[in-house]
């Protein structure tokens, strides 16, 4: 491996902040590459680029002109393109092309699910409502973008006369201007997060998604907990493990949507090669394993294994985030309470007025901590309106 101590990292909003400082506190230099915009990453880098993460020939040509040993990003699909490109260009370790198309397009995922026996929904990619087979699919139904993520242009339809405008907004959210319409999956959502190496897969946590609901299913929490059932950590793995191995995905964090059933059978949402937003990757497991989750990502990059004995504390751990008004008090009970701890927050008093129509324009969110499960449990089913 090169001597060089130069890596490049794919985007500068705050969901990239946490990697460019762990970088920089393992004594590399970090090169950071984004659309320039005034976020954050632009000034904590070493060396920043104002190159959009899509323009991967460009970065790749800087890329080699530094002599970069890795490249990664966390919580984005989209940069995770552009990591896996440049990275095979170049003999670093990333996953390879055909996996990155597999786990960045919703429809060849699904197409990979049903060869591979993964339990997924039935889906169906249109341009129009009228390419959609009506008779293979029941109501509800869920219509999404084909390449995006953050809840952006997902909606629930209940019947025909929705369809149109739905998967018009999918398309208008999406880059290749398509949509999924899927049948919809029944249950709880959670997600699971995970690392791999060299095709192996290393669980970490699973966490308890919550949501606005229907139409859009904006994600307004997270909740992970210490400790969980091992029988339905067991099924959980079994399903992921397989559906990881499905897509191709040997190489760095993975984050795996799914739902359970009151029953306990699970399917599959979706899988991004790569860790999950929303302070889940970079926050909650480090709080709820004591395992650095960042570090691990940038060591899979640099090609080491993660050292899994590497362990601090742990405690029960949530994101909560702010859609209206209403949810401030909440907030403040949170501040009250002797037995939650806010560890970090940020909220903006100044757009209420504002609809937040996905994740991007959520109000401001807390995390917090608390060590008695069913507290913090009862805390997120009480503040969650």
């Amino acid at each position: 491996m090169s001597e060089t101590k130069h890596v490049a990292i794919i985007g500068a909003s705050y969901l990239q902040l946490p990697l460019i400082r762990k970088a920089k506190e393992m004594g590399y230099i970090t090169h950071v590459f984004a659309w320039a915009a005034n976020d954050v990453g632009e000034k904590e880098a070493d060396h920043f680029y104002p190159i959009s993460i899509v323009e991967k020939e460009k970065i790749l040509e800087v890329c080699r002109q530094i002599g970069i040993c890795s490249i990664s990003s966390i919580s984005s699909d989209l940069a995770i393109i552009t990591v896996n490109y440049v990275a095979q260009h170049m003999g670093l370790v990333s996953n390879d092309l055909e996996c990155t198309a597999r786990s960045t397009n919703k429809h060849l995922m699904r197409n990979c699910f049903e060869q591979h026996g993964d339990p997924s929904p039935k889906s169906f990619l249109v341009e129009k409502a009228e390419d959609l087979p009506l008779e293979k699919l029941a109501y509800p139904l869920i219509v999404k973008p084909l390449d995006r993520s953050g809840s952006r242009g997902i909606t629930r339809i209940e019947k025909a006369e929705e369809l149109e405008k739905a998967i018009e907004m999918a398309k208008k959210e999406g880059f290749e201007k398509k949509a999924l319409v899927e049948e919809y999956l029944e249950g709880d959502e959670f997600s699971v997060e995970c690392i791999s190496y060299e095709g192996e897969h290393h669980f970490l946590s699973f966490t308890r998604k919550y949501t606005t609901g229907a139409p859009h299913f904006i994600e307004n929490g997270h909740l992970e907990l210490c400790e969980n059932d091992p029988e339905m950590v067991a099924k959980i793995k079994k399903v992921t493990f397989h559906a990881l191995d499905s897509l191709g995905i040997k190489y760095g964090a993975s984050h795996t949507e799914i739902k359970i059933r009151e029953d306990g059978k699970i399917g599959i949402v979706e899988i991004g090669g790569r860790m999950g937003g929303d302070f889940i990757g970079s926050d909650l497991v480090r709080l709820t394993t004591g395992f650095d989750f960042v570090e691990a990502v940038l060591n899979v990059s640099l090609g080491k294994k993660p050292d899994f004995s590497a362990l601090g504390e742990r405690t029960n751990a949530a994101v909560r985030f702010i859609m209206k008004q209403e949810d401030l008090p909440y907030y403040q009970l949170a501040l009250d309470d002797p037995e939650i701890r806010i560890i970090d927050h940020d909220i903006d008093l100044d757009h209420f007025a504002d609809d937040v129509t996905d994740s991007s324009n959520r109000h401001g969110y807390y995390i917090i901590t608390c060590d008695d499960p069913e507290k913090i449990r009862g805390f997120m089913d009480r503040s969650i309106t």
